[in-house]
C-alpha cells in the first residue's frame, strides 16, 4: 500500500457511518483490517486472540459430531472461521445486523470472507440477532424454532456496555431464558466481553443454566506495551 491507511469501503447505515479500512501496523509491518462505526472501532484484526478463543472454548464443551452452531456477530469473521476449523461442525449460521458487513465478506474485501464463502457448511444471515432471539422463531429463516448445539455471541462490548440500549434485555433473566430455549439439551452458550468478569451477569446466567463460568483470556497489546484481557462467559444447558 502506498498510504498507511486505505479506505476499502464506506457506507451510511441506520446505525451511522460504517467504514472498512486497511492499514499497515508500524510495529510488525503486517496488514490490519478494521471496521469502524462512526468514531468507534467495532473490530480490528490486530486483536483477535479472544475472538478465536471464544469459538475454541465453546466447542470444547461439546461432545459428538455434526454440531449445529450459531455465531451472533460476523465482524471480521475470526470467530466464524475458527468454528469451521473444527471438523465436528456440521453447520454454521452467522447472524449480523449489518448487511454491509456481510457484503464485504461476500465480495472478498475481508480476508476471512473467502474461507466462509468456500465452506458449504456456512450460511450468512442478515438479521438483528437480539430481535431474532425475542421472536420465538430462532435464527434460521428456513427452519423456525430450530435448536442449536452452540450459540456463540460477539456483538456488544460487554453485558453493561451495549452498542444499542435495546439490547439490554438480552442480558436479563428473560433474555437468558430465551437463549436457553434455542439450545439443544447439553448445548452451550458463549459470550465475548471486553470487560472483566461481572458477578452479576454470571449470577443471572446461573438462574437458567446449570454450569456457568467466566474465562479470562489474555493477549499481548503492543499499543499499550502490556497484556490486555477479555472475558468469555460459558453456560451449559442442563
Amino acid at each position: 500500500m502506498s498510504a498507511r491507511f486505505q479506505e476499502l469501503d464506506y457506507r451510511q447505515t441506520p446505525l451511522g457511518e460504517l467504514t472498512l479500512r486497511r492499514r499497515l501496523d508500524p510495529g510488525s509491518g503486517r496488514e490490519i483490517h478494521e471496521i469502524k462505526l462512526n468514531d468507534e472501532f467495532l473490530m480490528s484484526s490486530l486483536f483477535v486472540v479472544a475472538e478465536v478463543e471464544l469459538a475454541h472454548l465453546a466447542l470444547a464443551e461439546l461432545p459428538g459430531d455434526d454440531l449445529n452452531v450459531v455465531v451472533g456477530g460476523l465482524g471480521l469473521g475470526y470467530t466464524a472461521q475458527t468454528v469451521l476449523e473444527d471438523p465436528r461442525v456440521g453447520s454454521l449460521l452467522v447472524v449480523d445486523a449489518l448487511n454491509e458487513v456481510i457484503e464485504w465478506h461476500q465480495q472478498g474485501l475481508i480476508p476471512a470472507g473467502k474461507t466462509l464463502a468456500a465452506d458449504e457448511r456456512c450460511r450468512l444471515v442478515h438479521g438483528d440477532f437480539f430481535e431474532l432471539t425475542r421472536s420465538g422463531q430462532g435464527f434460521d429463516p428456513t427452519g423456525p424454532g430450530r435448536l442449536f448445539d452452540a450459540i456463540v455471541v460477539d456483538i456488544d462490548h460487554s453485558p453493561r456496555h451495549l452498542l444499542h440500549p435495546s439490547n439490554a434485555d438480552f442480558y436479563e433473566p428473560e433474555g437468558v431464558r430465551r437463549i436457553s430455549d434455542l439450545l439443544s439439551p447439553g448445548g452451550v452458550f458463549a459470550l465475548w466481553s471486553n470487560d472483566p468478569p461481572e458477578d452479576e451477569y454470571t449470577a443471572t446466567l446461573s438462574t437458567v443454566f446449570s454450569d456457568v463460568r467466566a474465562e479470562v483470556v489474555s493477549f499481548p497489546n503492543p499499543i499499550q506495551g502490556r497484556d490486555s484481557t477479555n472475558t468469555v462467559y460459558l453456560a451449559k444447558h442442563g
